[in-house]
């Protein structure tokens, strides 16, 4: 019997959901009239395009239930690295007379820190707040890092690759009482645990639909009342003037139906991902006793479950297990195709031999607790043969 054979005897595993979810069905049957059906430009004035104005109105409106938000605060763009850089571009471009310098953690992801680095030629200054061990803000770190140019504050709610939670919260506090735009980066967290913008405190937040089982090309961008943001895609009037361009009517439609359900199995969904977690991390550690868990310890997205194993590298792990029809990854996915060292786990002071010994594994709603156990078992048994080569 060849490999592949093996494959489909053995059922496929996907533990790598914190990179992309699958589309639940109730998402795809929402979607599919916007294909074929109801096809028109929703910009148009006539009443064939009607149908397809409200909507994406009507998607909008769910979105922003799911934060907590009103449907004017949200704008659809393309995915998160569109919105994180709508976000960023944005509100520097918008601010620029009150000053150029800008706070973000040592940990954001490139959709962040690629296009400080763009505006820094450009003469934007910006400072790197650092972490604890567990990828945690330094709070205090970053409000001596406020400067009187300050004009904005970008840490992301869950952490990419760690999945740790940012105190989001008193962030927010120290950016309202100086005055200063709070940015969100909230791909990794929104749909997938509470984000309300109300109780975070947050001016602007970023999500993208293919995390919390959407389509992909799709996100958002909630923008507070009153924050001052100039457009990325100009040419047209679509989203207020934010974000030329016709919209994705039946990603946008499918992003709605999938912040519904989050919403809606919210509690269930964090209980069994919980369960699972706990189940993994317990039994992973009988396998493999050496294994470190990144991270931090309660404060994080019950998705991840990121390990760091002395003697193997992490690359190595993701491919012996992907022939056995059971796929992680090593990193976040813009790192694994760029064969990028991790900036994330360097700043959480991890040495270079945990660092290469990095593997991420993530479950989801389809994940049993029978794939969390087999998933576990052939792990430790890849680790251990790796290490004892």
């Amino acid at each position: 019997m060849g490999r592949n054979s093996v494959i489909q005897a053995r059922r496929m595993i996907y533990a790598d959901y914190t990179s992309s979810t699958p589309v639940l069905q109730e998402v795809k049957q929402e979607m599919l009239p916007y294909f074929d059906e109801f096809y028109a430009n929703p910009s148009n004035l006539h009443d064939f395009a009607l149908k397809a104005r409200r909507a994406v109105e009507g998607a909008r409106e769910k979105v922003a239930q799911l934060l907590g938000a009103s449907s004017e605060e949200i704008i659809f763009t393309s995915g998160g690295a569109e919105a994180n850089n709508l976000a960023i571009k944005g509100v520097i471009q918008a601010n620029k007379a009150r000053g150029r310098h800008v706070v973000v953690s040592a940990v954001e992801h490139y959709s962040i820190m690629h296009p400080l680095q763009s505006l820094a030629r450009e003469g934007v200054q910006f400072t790197r707040v650092g972490v604890d061990e567990h990828g945690r803000v330094n709070v205090e770190e970053l409000e001596k890092a406020i400067r009187d140019d300050t004009i904005l504050i970008s840490v992301q709610h869950a952490n990419h690759e760690v999945g740790t939670l940012q105190p989001i919260k008193e962030i927010a506090e120290i950016a309202e009482e100086r005055g200063i735009t709070f940015h969100c980066d909230g791909v990794s967290a929104a749909g997938a645990v509470p984000a309300k913008v109300e109780e975070l405190g947050v001016d602007i937040y970023t999500l993208s639909a293919h995390r919390f089982y959407g389509p992909k090309g799709v996100g958002a961008l909630y923008l507070a009342r009153g924050v001052r943001l100039l457009p990325l895609i100009e040419g047209g009037i679509q989203e207020r003037g934010y974000r030329a361009g016709t919209e994705n009517v039946a990603g946008i439609v499918g992003m709605g139906k999938a912040a519904e359900l989050a919403e809606r199995e919210m509690s269930q969904r964090l209980e069994k991902l919980r369960t699972l977690r706990s189940r993994f991390i317990e039994a992973l550690h009988r396998e493999v006793p050496e294994a470190k868990i990144n991270g931090h310890p309660s404060e994080v997205n019950p998705m991840y479950v990121h390990v760091s194993v002395p003697g193997v590298e992490g690359e190595a792990v993701v491919a012996e297990l992907s022939s056995r029809g059971i796929y992680i990854t090593s990193g976040s996915p813009c790192m694994a195709r760029a064969a990028k060292a991790s900036h994330v786990l360097a700043a959480m002071g991890l040495s270079q031999e945990l660092i290469r010994g990095a593997m991420l594994f993530s479950f989801g709603i389809p994940t049993s607790e029978a794939d969390v156990a087999r998933v576990a078992q052939e792990a430790g048994e890849v680790i251990n043969r790796l290490r004892e080569r």
